[in-house]
């Protein structure tokens, strides 16, 4: 295996990663919403919001991480 292929499956794995914990968050806000009695629609919202807001933090921590390794 080359070094680029190596640093390319880490990146993938970090990506995916990341998404992965986007999505807990999103679930976990969604849940916080339900406990909070809010109706199903607002829940979803504020779960779509939580994962795209988690999602952006980390892949912009993800590419300061990759331009500082680079």
């Amino acid at each position: 295996m080359s070094a680029l292929s190596t640093h390319l499956m880490l990146l993938s794995l970090a990506v995916l990663v990341a998404v992965l914990l986007a999505l807990l968050t999103a679930v976990a806000a969604a849940l916080v919403a339900r406990w909070d009695n809010c109706s199903w629609p607002a829940s979803l919202q504020r779960a779509a919001s939580a994962f795209v807001r988690t999602l952006t933090v980390l892949i912009a921590v993800l590419a300061v991480l990759v331009d500082l390794l680079t």
